[in-house]
């Protein structure tokens, strides 16, 4: 599998009573797909698959494959605290269809780099399909360092990194040292570098209601190798990465972003709780500024 473009990490719509609307995922999934995003990740962390059972993320892989319908790539999230429950996860994945799984680090045990190698190995085997790795050590407490990085690579199957870490010198490192597990930008405000080094796709939260914006700044530094274009894109898009990186509310500020474009989003699962009156202005503000600058930048381009 080629890991190229935009990979939307697909919300999940909630019904009143919190129970999981189908419907509405169907709703979202083919709006992502009439956007044009190049790939979407079933049940990952916007998904909020953190507050889903077992039962539930099966079936979310599942009906996301069967809606998907071979469109656009699929990733199927298999990550989980438990290394049997990640088996689980990535044979439901396999099994729906998907064309790739994502194999994070175990939350809260805080492994070591051996320790988390095996982990990712262990799913890897049970399945014997591409793995795109994500690094995300503000989560996971704990980083996909080098040991880790020396024993899954020898893998052909690990294709990719979701580098979340926010630590440019990693991107150097990946860049460099690891040139054949493919780069995938994790940190929003930081996509510009990642292409710069080399990364050719990018996995985006907020492309789930801003994909105009995620397609023309890959399209610009990755298809057109036009980074003047790309940081005026960059410029306009960065007020929109502050509010969602440093509001400490990033999954319902995505979920509200989605509910602007008229789709089915429902409430985030509790403990989280939805954005208030004032937060809702400040989003709708930087969204409407940053969509008529990159309107304008896309125009003057023609």
């Amino acid at each position: 599998m080629d890991f190229y473009g935009i990979y939307t990490p697909v919300i999940t719509p909630h019904k009143e009573n919190y129970a999981i609307d189908e419907e509405g995922f169907a709703q979202v999934i083919e709006h992502l797909i009439s956007e044009g995003v190049h790939g979407i990740i079933i049940a990952g962390t916007t998904g909020e698959y953190y507050a889903q059972t077992m039962e539930e993320r099966m079936r979310m892989l599942s009906l996301g494959v069967e809606i998907i319908n071979g469109r656009v790539p699929s990733i199927g999230g298999t990550g989980a605290m438990r290394t049997e429950d990640s088996i689980a996860l990535a044979k439901a994945a396999k099994q729906a269809g998907t064309d790739a799984i994502l194999v994070a680090t175990p939350p809260y045990s805080v492994p070591t780099g051996r320790e988390n190698a095996l982990h990712a190995l262990a799913v890897e085997r049970a399945v014997d399909m591409p793995v795109m790795l994500y690094n995300y050590p503000g989560r996971m407490a704990a980083e996909m360092d080098q040991e880790f990085l020396d024993r899954v690579g020898q893998s052909p199957n690990f294709k990719a990194i979701k580098e979340s870490s926010g630590d440019i010198n990693r991107l150097h490192l990946l860049a460099r040292n690891y040139p054949h597990i493919s780069l995938s930008c994790g940190m929003d405000d930081q996509a510009l570098e990642f292409f710069a080094w080399g990364a050719r796709s990018w996995v985006c939260a907020a492309s789930n209601f801003a994909a105009k914006a995620h397609i023309a700044l890959w399209q610009a530094c990755v298809v057109e190798g036009n980074f003047t274009k790309g940081r005026a894109i960059m410029t306009a898009m960065l007020p929109l990465m502050t509010v969602l990186e440093q509001g400490g509310k990033f999954i319902q500020a995505v979920k509200y972003g989605v509910e602007r474009k008229g789709l089915p989003t429902g409430l985030p699962r509790l403990p989280l709780k939805p954005l208030n009156k004032d937060e809702k202005r400040e989003l709708d503000q930087v969204i409407d500024r940053m969509n008529a600058t990159i309107d304008r930048i896309l125009s003057e381009q023609e």
